[in-house]
């Protein structure tokens, strides 16, 4: 299992597939599938049955999961995608930019 290091909460920009260069906040993290959701990224239709909820039935839109590798972190404080660096700060791991240095927890 590869390295997982976007977590639930994070900004990310999606590098590739249909939603190329979307920017989008985690909204789900599957680490054992290397999977993510994010928001208004690969939305499906998805047909619903009638319900006590959901009288009418029809369609709902849904994120699916993509795959890790298609996003990118963006940095909070310089505003772009960056790779994630791990340092240990007294015992503690935490990432950083790789591009501007600074943290992101």
């Amino acid at each position: 299992m590869a390295k997982f290091r976007i977590k639930k909460g994070d900004r990310v920009v999606v590098i590739a597939g249909k939603d190329k260069g979307k920017r989008s906040r985690v909204l789900r993290a599957y680490p054992q599938s290397e999977r993510v959701v994010c928001e208004q990224v690969a939305v499906a239709k998805k047909a619903m049955r009638p319900t006590q909820d959901n009288p009418q039935g029809g369609f709902q839109e849904r994120e699916q999961p993509i795959h890790v590798s298609n996003v990118m972190l963006e940095c909070p404080n310089c505003h772009k995608p960056t790779r994630v660096q791990i340092k240990r700060i007294d015992g503690n791991r935490v990432r950083s930019c790789k591009a501007c240095g600074k943290d992101i927890d």
